[in-house]
């Protein structure tokens, strides 16, 4: 299998239990992303990569016990991330619906009871408060930080996934503390919680 050579060549080691789910989101986000426009890249190969960029952080941040994804669209990188921490109470944040219907329907498709897909923008979602907060290519920093106050605890940590701009966004949010871990064109910004 290409995609288990892919992320074990990148030091990461999953079972075959999250092979078969990546078998099936794979064949899912093919036949959905055709019909419904979920995602620009649908040859096996970029979602093998999408998959590995989405889990990729899992070598250097902390582990957690829950985490949101901001605007997971086709499910990256939150779905991967709760289809590979089974144990981790995992929650999609996505406002639009066909993209919320795609999530619940991998969701029932692989029996992932460790997530919970919300319909909604992330600044309306109420009580729900978790240890990490993902992101990909929704927004800035700044704005990020700023419309995720209300899931944060006191130690929450960031984990966004950005492009070349990211010097400019961490001047602009005032980050101190962080981390970044670069892979190919991907830059992983790690804010660690307190």
């Amino acid at each position: 299998m290409v995609l288990k050579q892919l992320l074990e060549e990148n030091n990461l080691f999953f079972d075959d239990r999250f092979y078969e789910d990546c078998e099936i989101f794979i064949k899912l986000l093919q036949q959905w992303g055709k019909v419904h426009n979920l995602s620009g890249r649908l040859s096996r190969s970029d979602i093998e990569e999408n998959i590995l960029d989405s889990i990729y952080p899992l070598k250097f941040i902390n582990s957690y016990t829950s985490f949101a994804d901001i605007g997971t669209g086709a499910g990256y990188p939150g779905l991967i991330l709760a289809m590979a921490l089974r144990d981790v109470k995992s929650y999609l944040i996505e406002p639009r619906i066909k993209r919320v219907s795609f999530l619940n329907f991998v969701k029932a498709s692989l029996k992932l009871d460790n997530l919970t897909v919300i319909c909604s923008r992330v600044e309306e979602v109420k009580d729900l408060q978790v240890n990490l907060i993902t992101s990909r290519a929704v927004t800035n920093t700044s704005l990020l930080l700023d419309i995720t106050k209300n899931i944060k605890k006191e130690d929450t940590s960031y984990l966004f996934y950005k492009g070349s701009m990211l010097e400019t966004e961490i001047e602009i949010a005032k980050i101190n503390d962080y981390k970044i871990v670069n892979r190919k064109d991907r830059n992983y910004l790690y804010i660690k919680g307190k």
